[in-house]
Formats: C-alpha cells, structure tokens, sequence
C-alpha cells in the first residue's frame, strides 16, 4: 500500500514515511492511493479487530509484523456503548488515561513512532492542541525512548484540568503555553513543518489529525462499534459526531466507504460555523476561531476538509449541525438525570435530538460521548449544581505537579525553546 498527498503533487509513500512525516511535502495530508476493502470479524475483541480490519493500510510497511503488537499496546481500556433510559446510545470513548476519545490515536501513533525512530536522535512529535490531544499525547509519549513530544496549547482557552493534564507529564514531554488561540497554535506547528531546516534539526512529526497514523485507530474503533451494533439490530447504525479540526468526523466517513456498517454522520460543531456554511452553501471559507464552551471543538481551519472533500461526493457525504453554547447547556440539563454529556458529546446529543423524528427512529444510533464530564466539571458542575466525581486515572492526573514553558505565537520563538533542551 502507498500513500499520496491530497494536493496531489507530492510522490508516493509507504505508511511509515507517511506516518514519519506527517504531512505530505507539498502540504497535502495523505490518503491510501487505493481505498481499502474493510475486513470485518464481528467475533474479534477490539485488539484484534483492529489489527484485521488496518491489515491492508500496513501491507507491505516494515510496521507490519508489529501491527497486532501495536494495537495491543494501544486499545488497552474498553470502549463501551451505554443505552439510556429512552433507547439512545452513548458511544464512550472515554475510558483511557487522560479521559478522551483522543486517547486511541495518540496511543496507537506512539507505539507506531516508537517504533520508527532512534533513540540516539529521537523524533519530536510537535501537536498543536485544542484542549484534548496534548494531554493524550504526553500521556502515550511519557517514558519512550526514541520519540519526545512538544505540545502546544493556547493560553486561556482550555479548562484548568486540561491545562494541568498538558502540563504534568514527565520527559521526555515538554508543553507550551501559546499566547494566542488554537489556529495560532495549528499556524506554528505547520509553519514548523514547513521549515526543512528546523524539521531536520528537531526530527519533527505531527501527532494531529493531520497524521494518517491518528486516524487509523479512529477509523478501527468507529468500525468495531458500527459492527457490534449491526449484529445486534441488523441495521447499519447512525453516527453523531462533534468535530473541531474533522479528524474524528472523517474517519467515520472514511470506514464507510471502506465498507464498514455504518449510515448516516451527522458532524456536530459549535459556534465555530466553517462546517456548517459549508454544509449549507458549498463554499467553504475558514475563519478565525472563536471560543466556546466545547473548546476542544474550537477551530476555525479544519485540516482534514482536505482528506473529507477528496473523495468522491457520494462517499463523503454528511449533515452538519451547529450547537450553541447555550443549546449545550440546555442539553446538559435536560439529559442530567439519565446521562450526563461533557459540552462536546452534549453538542452531539443535541444534533441528534434536531432529527426528524422519522430518521431518528428508523434505525439505531450512536452518540459519541468524546470526554469524560469531570474535564469540563468547572462548566457543568455550575449548572447542574452537583459535584462529579474524578474517576480513578483522572484523579491520579491530579497529584502530578504542572510545568510549562511560555512563548509568543512566534516561529522564531518556538524554534529558540526547542533548541534549549527542558
């Protein structure tokens, strides 16, 4: 299998240069140049699963023989499905370490970077973070030998316990406090990889979802639950989705036209309304983030419309539905006593409860529940007026102690802290 660049003037590569790089060189994000055919085994634990159902993505890489260890090493904690009180589904994809869906990839992509890299001159794994990644990431990076990560987060615009879960991971992990907003962040880590010089010197690679190897686990877990459910209604499942940067949206979109069960994705995004005028008009425009109460959610560039809009318009077909603040809050509210969302997933609950009637009935859905609620306790814990408990891995979060560096939404600065070692 070879892997091409979604601007199309890049050469062909095989998956580990892919997932070495991160993006392609002419600036384009890679796409397998063949689409794999899904290879489904509704029996298989998720482990196993996913080593079957990625086998064609890594036919031919060096990575191949380690493709069961690897999804050994990452899908280590469950991913659960909870059916509400009125039939509704929460997909619960936050069941990992750090607590988010973000957890999968970020394990998965580390095992696959550890793996290609030297210890004698490491990779530097460079994510710009909106809130969930960073913490995922230094958390699958921390204690690994031939591979460091540097996350960069935007100052005042994730929760505190965000903030205290980007900043407590041990080396060789370093974050960063941009000043400025999560695009700002996404402008210098491309800006990074743009700079042939600095990506040689630092060995960079990405860990966003501008990296193929983020998205592969996405679209392995995404099947595996499509498929549990299949077996179990006979009905290809609905997927609600709440997107910010649209990795998470496309790899749905993705294992669907590989062939996995799935039916209609609704893309849930906040106020941040790139998606939704796109949906609505067909032009896209990118726009400057704003910030809202799912603030992992808050871009207004998302990288993967490139992947989304090259394929063919059949396949990439999806509805977008903006939520509000204030409809977030409203569903949190309203769902409290029978499930409590975290801004994020109460986004996705509430573009589900928007259906027509008629669609939401005529087949089994699935909510991805994308955080556990305790990361957002200091917005929720306010409306509701009930206090949520920390489950056992975030409450360890807790006692670990906070460093961080600070620099100016500055390539000059950014490269000045990276040559002086932590």
């Amino acid at each position: 299998m070879r892997f091409v660049s979604t601007r199309g003037t890049a050469p062909a590569v095989t998956l580990s240069a892919a997932i070495r790089a991160g993006a392609a060189p002419d600036g384009g994000l890679y796409l397998p140049e063949q689409r794999p055919t899904a290879d489904i085994d509704p029996a298989l634990p998720l482990p196993e699963f996913a080593a079957r159902f990625l086998g064609p993505f890594f036919a031919g890489d060096p990575l191949a023989p380690d493709l069961q260890a690897i999804c050994s090493g990452a899908f280590t904690f469950p991913l659960e499905i909870a059916t509400l009180p009125d039939g509704r589904r929460a997909l619960e994809l936050f069941h990992g370490p750090t607590g988010a869906f973000k957890d999968f990839g970020a394990r998965f992509l580390m095992e696959c970077l550890d793996r290609l890299g030297d210890p004698a001159h490491p990779l530097t794994v460079l994510a710009a973070t909106s809130g969930d990644t960073g913490g995922a990431v230094g958390c699958a990076a921390e204690g690994r030998s031939s591979v460091r990560a540097v996350i960069l987060y935007p100052k005042g615009r994730v929760s505190p316990f965000q903030e205290h879960q980007l900043t407590c991971w041990n080396a060789p992990v370093r974050a960063i406090e941009v000043d400025g907003d999560f695009d700002d962040c996404q402008r210098l880590a491309k800006a990074a990889f743009a700079d042939p010089a600095m990506t040689k010197a630092l060995n960079l690679t990405s860990a966003n979802s501008i990296s193929i190897g983020r998205l592969m686990p996405q679209m392995a877990y995404v099947a595996f639950a499509a498929t549990r459910i299949f077996a179990e209604t006979g009905q290809n499942p609905g997927f609600v989705i709440p997107t910010g940067n649209l990795g998470h949206g496309f790899a749905a979109v993705y294992a669907r036209a590989m062939g996995a069960p799935i039916g209609p994705i609704v893309l849930a995004t906040n106020q941040n309304r790139t998606l939704a005028d796109w949906a609505a008009t067909g032009t896209y425009q990118p726009r400057a983030s704003i910030a809202t109460i799912a603030n992992a959610m808050d871009v207004g560039a998302p990288s993967n419309f490139e992947r989304l809009i090259a394929l063919d318009p059949a396949q990439r077909d999806v509805s977008v539905e903006l939520v509000t603040d204030e409809a977030i809050k409203a569903r949190i509210l309203a769902d409290q006593a029978d499930y409590l969302w975290c801004p994020h997933s109460a986004a996705a609950a509430e573009a589900h409860a928007r259906l027509p009637k008629a669609q939401r009935t005529e087949r089994p859905w699935l909510i991805a529940a994308t955080a556990h609620p305790y990361k957002f306790a200091d917005v929720i814990e306010p409306l509701t007026g009930k206090a949520i408990e920390a489950p056992p891995a975030l409450a360890a979060i807790l006692s670990r102690p906070s460093h961080k560096d600070c620099i100016a939404p500055d390539l000059s600065a950014l490269e000045a802290l990276l040559t002086v070692p932590a």
